[in-house]
């Protein structure tokens, strides 16, 4: 066991001058970043916006789809009033992610999503297939209903 079979994820990385400290950080406790992957999470309009920027610091993204659902249109899913607009469909949501994973890819940088999104909406895992994000994170509840959506996708090629 070692630090190759290890990713760390960075959250909350608003600028890709944060990164450097972090780096840092994670070099004074042993933890190299050229021995292991370093993700930023995709959470904030600034990693997609800037993620040319964000794939020459970091090794991958890992899509964080309830943040980002709620700091794109600046909705608060807690909120009595608000919580009605928060919705992971939304264009500029979808749009955002669209737009992460052909830049990624662009700079050979891999994107993954862990959030609630492909877990409560089957038709969300379908959308980010024809994205062609290259991991998706799912509740156990879906799991294989998942990868039978996959399996599926993947056979028509």
């Amino acid at each position: 066991m070692g630090p190759e079979n290890v990713v760390v994820m960075v959250p909350f990385c608003r600028t890709p001058e944060e990164d450097e400290p972090v780096l840092e950080i994670m070099d004074e406790h042993g933890l190299s970043s050229d021995e292991m992957d370093v993700y930023v999470m995709a959470e904030l309009p600034s990693n997609i916006v800037l993620a040319d920027r964000f794939s020459e610091l970091f090794d991958g993204f890992s899509i964080g789809s309830n943040d980002l659902t709620q700091l794109t249109p600046g909705v608060d899913r807690n909120s009595e009033q608000l919580a009605p607009l928060f919705d992971e469909t939304d264009d500029a949501v979808t749009r955002s992610i669209g737009s992460l994973i052909e830049e990624a890819h662009r700079h050979d940088r891999p994107v993954g999503i862990c959030g609630d999104a492909p877990s409560t909406i089957p038709e969300y895992t379908v959308f980010l297939l024809e994205a062609d994000i290259d991991s998706i994170s799912v509740s156990s509840d879906v799991a294989v209903e998942t990868i039978l959506t996959v399996a599926e996708h993947e056979s028509r090629g």
